[in-house]
């Protein structure tokens, strides 16, 4: 990936996996550096202990866009078979993994 530029840097390899993939299906090429670092968490420093998203410079702007339009904050929902609050992005409970109805607020 010649002419690339880092879209982000973060340590949750989690949401980088995410938003590598949301990225790759409109097409955007991504590349994740770092990750294998992270198994030495409490080993290394802390500032090595990121990853990256790096794109191609002719898509950074692109990739960008696309990622602005998908950071919507999605309000906290109550699970109704627990009542454990969850946030807006989990479609089951953390706490007892039953599905988010529509009736939650």
């Amino acid at each position: 990936m010649d002419n690339r530029k880092v879209l982000l840097t973060g340590g949750n390899l989690l949401q980088a996996h995410t938003w590598k993939g949301l990225l790759e299906t409109n097409g955007i090429l991504v590349e994740l550096t770092g990750e294998a670092l992270l198994g030495g968490v409490g080993e290394l420093p802390t500032e090595m202990q990121t990853v990256d998203i790096w794109v191609c410079q002719n898509q950074l702007e692109q990739a960008k866009t696309l990622l602005e339009s998908h950071n919507m904050d999605s309000p906290q929902w109550q699970c109704l078979q627990c009542h454990e609050m969850n946030e807006g992005s989990f479609e089951l409970c953390w706490q007892c993994s039953s599905p988010q109805s529509t009736t939650h607020n």
